[in-house]
């Protein structure tokens, strides 16, 4: 038989990040369910394996070695009880922070309960035992190898992290006898980066500083990032949701979203990501990223992270601003503005719906007012257009669902009931929270805008998966026909009785004429609901359009290939085509 490594893909992952980390000094317990990760480190020359039988007695050997050498050590044992003897050591390190990774074997968790012979239940740990613990599967799919390669990362980086100590991590083995593996495949490393760290530089020609959902920008943190775009030719790549208000900002979704056109300004060198969750959906393609955050967790929102960065954002954009003395061309922002304008002068006439309407307030909203959208469509909509400058903007993506949005909007407006609290939500979000309307705290400056589709109208969109339902989507998957199914006078009756002015529309000449009192920049009396009337198809075909302004040949040549295809073999012969190529 072959010596070399296992061919189980969550041991092959460890053992290549500990090599990455330096993790060489290892004390091995004998045992079954250890024997390919021991096996596997055994036969490689980079480690510096010690046998001790007891476990106990590994456990504290592993104190000495560490604290003697200044080195992470790392423990291995087998299942049943062998981890209970690693306790007494392993509280020892933890109040002394020394960093000792325990690799305890086991068998997979899903045996948990079933009288299952030799099995312990390692998912819960003492408080005091070790920083971090991490249970590692048996890797099946590429995002299993993806996700745990962060996991693996997060758990030896935390061996180290603010003074350091025990991270522990529970293999999954299948017991397999397969030593034949004589390289192991790579597993990027990830590093992270303090305050007081000697930071690395930036080489990337285009930078990009995506921003997810963000609180409102301070005026110092907006200067050190305009700064650091002109130094490093970056540009800002925000949403609605982003709340960035300087001079290198790109509101990226109607480039991204285009179907049959695709734009060389969302190939990046380097992303720099900061911010919350992004309800943008975008198809930005950087080639690294750098995460900044002062949590310091490995987030990797693009599958493409390198670095992270444990500080405040506008301390790492003063730093790198400030280690660039001359400023670069801006070339990128250009180009980026560029490709904007491309498509701005193509802009169709849509349908009346919800794009139509967000096209028509965009630029009528009062300045220093504050915006609030409801999750997926209408934060959809509304990424597709310039607002006014200083209208901060916001949506719960936080948790990503329709409930709350309404009353989200009446919280924030009870703050300054002399500013202007518009909100946009779809007819589902709004019955689903419609009972903020009757807080006794609402005031007068609330401007609801509700568009009435009598469904949900995000699963008849053209591009949804129930879509292909047609009509029959809208029984169960869309939920239509609810809340009185677009009565004229529901909302009318419910809303004048809780003392707000009712405005409504089902078309465009309706609209403009009522969207001069929406958007009046003087509070009166009471606050307004204005309804609109759309639907489904109009709110899919206006977003059709605006997904297809933009065209390559290539791209619209590919869609017509596959569309032929697809009605030759149809869907299940689609699926089988991309088995055979490999692209599944």
């Amino acid at each position: 038989m072959e010596k070399h490594y296992t061919v189980e893909r969550n041991a092959q992952m460890l053992i290549s990040l500990m090599k990455e980390y330096n993790i060489k000094k290892v004390v091995a317990s004998p045992g079954a369910t250890n024997v390919c990760f021991v096996g596997s480190i055994q036969n490689d020359p980079f480690f510096e394996i010690y046998s001790a039988p007891d476990e106990r007695q590994a456990a504290y050997m592993a104190c000495g070695l560490a604290e003697e050498s200044g080195e992470v050590v790392a423990l291995s044992c087998t299942g049943a009880t062998a981890s209970r003897n690693y306790v007494p050591g392993l509280t020892e390190a933890f109040y002394r922070h020394l960093p000792i990774l325990a690799i305890t074997a086991a068998q997979p968790a899903i045996r948990a309960g079933h009288l299952v012979p030799q099995f312990m239940d390692r998912s819960v740990q003492m408080n005091d035992l070790v920083k971090y613990s991490l249970q590692l599967p048996v890797i099946r799919t590429a995002e299993d190898e993806w996700g745990y390669g962060l996991k693996i990362n997060e758990a030896l980086l935390e061996l180290t992290r603010n003074g350091g100590g025990p991270v522990h991590i529970n293999l999954t083995t299948m017991y397999a006898q397969d030593f034949s593996v004589k390289t192991l495949p790579p597993v990027k490393r990830l590093y992270r980066h303090g305050l007081t760290d000697d930071l690395p530089e930036i080489t990337a020609r285009r930078v990009a500083v995506f921003v997810g959902a963000h609180s409102r920008w301070s005026k110092e943190l907006t200067q050190a990032v305009d700064a650091f775009c002109e130094r490093y030719n970056a540009v800002v790549f925000m949403d609605r949701t982003s709340n960035y208000n300087g001079k290198y900002g790109f509101l990226y979704n109607l480039v991204s979203d285009q179907k049959v056109y695709h734009s060389s300004v969302m190939d990046v060198d380097l992303a720099i990501d900061i911010g919350n969750i992004s309800g943008a959906y975008g198809c930005l393609n950087p080639a690294a990223v750098w995460r900044v955050h002062p949590d310091g967790a490995l987030r990797d929102r693009f599958h493409q992270l390198v670095r992270v960065f444990e500080m405040d954002e506008v301390d790492f954009f003063e730093i790198y601003a400030r280690k660039k003395t001359d400023k670069k061309d801006i070339e990128y922002y250009q180009a980026c503005c560029a490709e904007n304008e491309m498509l701005l002068k193509k802009i169709p006439d849509v349908p009346f719906s919800n794009v139509w309407a967000a096209q028509q307030l965009s630029t009528q909203l009062p300045q220093n007012s504050v915006l609030h959208l409801g999750i997926l469509n209408s934060l959809r909509c509304w990424n597709l257009v310039k607002v006014n400058e200083n209208i901060a903007c916001y949506a719960n993506t936080g948790g990503f669902g329709i409930d709350g949005c309404v009353s989200t909007l009446i919280g924030a407006s009870l703050v300054n009931r002399n500013k202007l609290y518009f909100g946009v939500v779809g007819d589902l979000a709004f019955f689903y929270d419609m009972n903020s309307l009757g807080n006794r705290h609402v005031g007068t400056n609330v401007r609801l805008l509700v568009v009435n589709n009598g469904r949900g109208t995000e699963f008849r969109n053209y591009w949804h998966p129930a879509e292909r339902f047609g009509d029959d989507a809208d029984a169960y998957m869309a939920a239509a026909g609810h809340y009185g199914a677009k009565s004229p006078v529901l909302l009318r009756h419910y809303a004048t009785d809780l003392g707000f002015h009712y405005l409504s529309a089902s078309n465009k000449e309706e609209f403009n004429t009522a969207m001069k009192e929406f958007v009046s920049p003087t509070i009166g009396d009471k606050s307004i609901l204005f309804e609109l009337f759309t639907d489904s198809k109009s709110e899919s075909d206006a977003l059709y359009l605006m997904h297809h302004i933009g065209k390559s040949t290539k791209l619209v040549a590919k869609q017509a290939l596959r569309n032929t295809v697809e009605d030759a073999v149809g869907e299940k012969g689609i699926h089988y085509l991309k088995k055979v190529l490999g692209r599944e």
